[in-house]
């Protein structure tokens, strides 16, 4: 497409608070300077479509914020990376999360219709299968800021000090479109039926479905949880999407090796599924930590071009990790 016909796309787009419309042709303007070679002003776009510069559509009036800046202590900021597409999920995960996207996107038109946009999102499943990096894809994909709340400065030893911090964060976040991450929620969203638990927990859990049921839908909250199980009931029920991430197939750990590669412009030395054959039972996270030790390994020796004698070197030092995988490969045969 012409670069003329690019520009008036992107200011129609952004005229009628397009935003998925207005980052499709964005990205293609993006690509085709990169490809005329005009790497300086590709990357200036690219940094211009950070979450934190872009304030397209009408969007959320922007309040005064209530916690006087207390709210720096409870959260970190994070400007999202990861796009949806350097992942390697299910395809009805993908759609799932794709969707979410769409609308949020378009939650006007749902508006209009008196319906809103989706913005609950549980993940829950074993660690290091990609729950933190799918709320930051999340991130990504919505040209929001990801905001990830510190546990360690939001729980308070004294009665009711958890509560009104959390009160503070939930007041912080509705000033702005934003991603509201929870890692290990279990630790906030307890079964408040347990007897091992007193009752200051019982009432933080009761305050947080109160302030989630009071946040609007240009908050997005995701929860990640390692123990569903432990989770009270009620909180199941706030969030409209549950997404469990199971381990990764064989396949999808071929994908995530080829993907890292491809990234990291390395030869293994070794057929990608080969490598996956011998992971196969390990998470993503140990999956991506083995392939970057090689990496590294082959930086420093300048071996990036032909890795394979440092990839069966790395093979032999997680002989550890990697013979209890093997040996469960062997009983299911």
């Amino acid at each position: 497409m012409a670069q003329a016909d690019l520009l008036v796309d992107l200011i129609k787009s952004a005229t009628n608070g397009d935003q998925l419309a207005f980052r499709k042709t964005a990205e293609t303007l993006i690509q085709e300077e990169k490809a005329k070679g005009h790497r300086v002003l590709a990357d200036r776009l690219v940094k211009s479509l950070q979450p934190s510069t872009i304030g397209m559509g009408r969007g959320p009036a922007l309040k005064q914020n209530a916690s006087n800046g207390q709210h720096k202590d409870l959260i970190y900021e994070i400007t999202p990376e990861r796009a949806l597409d350097s992942l390697v999920l299910p395809d009805k995960i993908r759609e799932q999360i794709k969707e979410v996207v769409e609308e949020q996107h378009r939650a006007e038109l749902l508006h209009a219709h008196n319906l809103r946009a989706r913005n609950r999102v549980l993940l829950a499943g074993p660690p290091g299968n990609g729950k933190t990096t799918l709320a930051e894809v999340l991130a990504y994909e919505l040209m929001y800021p990801l905001f990830v709340v510190r546990y360690e400065t939001l729980v308070g030893s004294y009665l009711g000090e958890t509560s009104s911090r959390l009160k503070h964060l939930m007041d912080y976040a509705k000033t702005q479109r934003c991603v509201l991450f929870f890692d290990e929620f279990e630790t906030l969203g307890k079964e408040r039926g347990d007897t091992h638990e007193t009752g200051e927990i019982k009432r933080v859990v009761s305050s947080l479905l109160l302030q989630i049921d009071d946040l609007p839908d240009y908050v997005m909250v995701v929860a990640a949880s390692n123990h569903p199980e432990l989770l009270d009931r009620a909180v199941w029920r706030r969030f409209q999407l549950r997404i469990e991430l199971p381990m990764p197939t064989r396949q999808q750990l071929t994908r995530h090796i080829e993907t890292i590669g491809q990234r990291c412009q390395i030869n293994f030395g070794y057929e990608p599924e080969t490598l996956a054959k011998y992971m196969q039972g390990l998470n993503f996270a140990e999956v991506e930590e083995f392939c970057l030790s090689v990496v590294r390994r082959a930086v420093l020796d300048k071996k990036s071009d032909d890795a394979q004698f440092i990839t069966r070197l790395k093979l032999e030092q997680w002989r550890d990790r990697l013979e209890p995988v093997l040996n469960r490969q062997g009983e299911g045969e």
